[in-house]
């Protein structure tokens, strides 16, 4: 993994608006939309499209945009075995009944609805066949980045613990053995993408979000929950370089008050112990832009990288490059120029479809990102 030597790199955390013809294909068959030659052809297409965007916007560690999903999650629907359609949850909304929901019930009715996608139940041993679709975006990927000057490559899987409340367990004698067995298939996942050369991100917001969610549970609660779930991440990541890994959280609402979201100090030691070699989380939204004061306290180990968002899903607001500046020097000052990648609080098309944020507004956004790191770097390592 690159560290930032001798100017601040940019990178995002995954997920980016399709073009409107491959969403229309994402929201008509989901993953399976690309299973034919014609499909397969414009996926491939649009994955060289948004290569390309990225390196002229200025990004310097750059994904497919996760073209390939119907989403940062419900992709896994059809990438894992054991599993069954769950027709007896129907529709879920998280929110109602989270610490968000009981604090703010007019507006999370009227913005957070019930969930339509399809819910799967384990119902017997796990495995993983998704190989064939993992195949194809590996490849897609690799062909993209043909011609195209960029400093690395990420590709996002999503973490053990989203899929353990994704799809619900009707099978194992435990959770911990649920989410133990999830680590096992998902291996192959992880393992492949950086077999394949690319650095993995895993994709965790239930570790910061399992405090929103459960408004009886205490902070140790939260703590202990997640002290399992982050050995089940290690588990599933055993033996694959650390250098190879970087991690991701955020707290799963865009557009929200979001006067309950946990606090970095909370949780901060326990992300530490993850295997990765960098941690990507929010810190450009007005909920958490304090946070950067934590790392005076907490020494980030050697050898790590921190990817704070320095540019924010949670507003149409286009940061201006200065504020960018000032918030990587902020973080820089703390842990050190060369273990500072500029990035973004979180996806901005996690799910296919998300009009929260225009592509237009997007792409400004990473033009701000890519240009405050630039001003950055002159005041880091001087006039160039």
């Amino acid at each position: 993994m690159k560290h930032s030597t001798d100017r601040i790199l940019t990178t995002h955390a995954g997920s980016l608006p399709r073009p409107a013809d491959l969403l229309d294909l994402v929201q008509a068959g989901g993953a399976k939309a690309f299973d034919q030659g014609v499909h397969a052809e414009r996926l491939r297409k649009a994955v060289g499209e948004i290569v390309r965007k990225q390196a002229e916007l200025g990004i310097d560690v750059i994904d497919d945009g996760e073209f390939g999903k119907p989403s940062f999650v419900s992709y896994i629907n059809d990438r894992l075995g054991g599993y069954e359609v769950d027709t007896v949850a129907g529709p879920r909304n998280q929110w109602a009944a989270s610490r968000e929901g009981l604090s703010f019930p007019e507006f999370y009715a009227q913005t957070h609805v019930a969930s339509r996608h399809t819910h799967m139940v384990c119902t017997g041993p796990i495995t993983y066949k998704g190989h064939a679709q993992l195949k194809r975006d590996i490849e897609n990927l690799k062909a993209a980045l043909k011609g195209v000057n960029i400093a690395e490559v990420f590709m996002p899987a999503i973490s053990p613990s989203n899929i353990e409340d994704w799809q619900k367990n009707a099978y194992y004698k435990s959770q911990e053995d649920y989410v133990f067995a999830i680590a096992d298939a998902m291996r192959e996942e992880y393992k492949a993408i950086v077999d394949a050369g690319f650095l993995v991100q895993i994709d965790d917001p239930r570790l910061v979000t399992y405090y929103i969610i459960h408004p009886d549970a205490s902070i140790a609660d939260c703590r202990k929950w997640a002290e399992v779930r982050v050995e089940a991440l290690n588990h599933a990541l055993r033996d694959i370089p650390e250098e190879k890994i970087r991690f991701h959280t955020c707290y799963g609402i865009n557009m929200g008050p979001r006067i309950h979201d946990m606090e970095l100090k909370d949780i901060v030691d326990i992300i530490l112990k993850i295997r990765a070699g960098a941690y990507s989380f929010e810190a450009a939204n007005p909920r958490h832009e304090h946070e950067w004061k934590v790392w005076k306290n907490v020494k980030l180990p050697a050898g790590k990288v921190l990817i704070p968002g320095v540019i924010s899903h949670s507003t149409i607001l286009v940061e201006h490059p200065e504020l960018v500046a000032d918030r990587i020097v902020r973080f820089a000052g703390v842990v050190g120029r060369d273990n500072v990648i500029a990035g973004s609080d979180c996806g901005f098309a996690t799910f296919a479809g998300s009009k929260e944020v225009h592509p237009s507004i997007v792409w400004a956004k990473f033009k701000a990102l890519s240009e405050g790191a630039r001003l950055a770097s002159k005041q880091l390592w001087g006039a160039r």
